[in-house]
């Protein structure tokens, strides 16, 4: 049945919102890319009243707001989320790719596994959080939301 459920809802396209994106380094745009990949390989994404997918998901910013617009088959509606609740989770998620991608470059290996533990541990407490968030609007499973969480701060990053 869950499988099933896997089938018939998952997401087909994801857009960012070009006038949301801010110039981003060549890690962050590989991330992005990354994030944009993964999530439409493998996704469960079941938007509440809907009947079944695919859906395409384009997402952005509005004032400083999170701006889900969901189209399928037989559902299209705008999801808005504020993000007071994800403000220092970004913060400190952004403080810490900071610091591991320059642990890539002149770290050893103990300190960017280290760095990296840090940075998932934090990536799936902000995704719980965006599970939280969505309840009664949209259902994922926690590998649909970290990708989504990659994808809010992709929204954020500033060069």
């Amino acid at each position: 049945m869950v499988q099933d459920a896997k089938a018939l809802h998952r997401l087909q396209s994801v857009e960012l919102d070009e006038e949301s994106l801010a110039a981003v380094s060549r890690d962050q745009e590989q991330e992005r890319q990354i994030a944009i990949f993964d999530l439409l390989e493998e996704n469960y994404f079941f938007p509440e009243g809907a009947l079944a997918g695919p859906y395409d998901l384009r997402m952005g910013l509005m004032e400083n707001r999170l701006v889900l617009d969901v189209r399928g088959p037989t559902y299209e509606r705008r999801h808005i989320l504020s993000l007071s609740p994800f403000r220092t989770l970004i913060k400190d998620y952004f403080m810490i790719c900071d610091s591991y991608y320059q642990a890539i470059r002149n770290s050893t290996p103990a300190q960017i596994e280290a760095l990296d533990m840090g940075r998932r541990g934090l990536h799936n407490e902000a995704s719980e959080l965006l599970q939280t968030r969505l309840t009664g609007k949209i259902e994922t499973d926690l590998d649909t939301a970290r990708r989504l969480f990659t994808l809010i701060c992709a929204l954020h990053w500033r060069s």
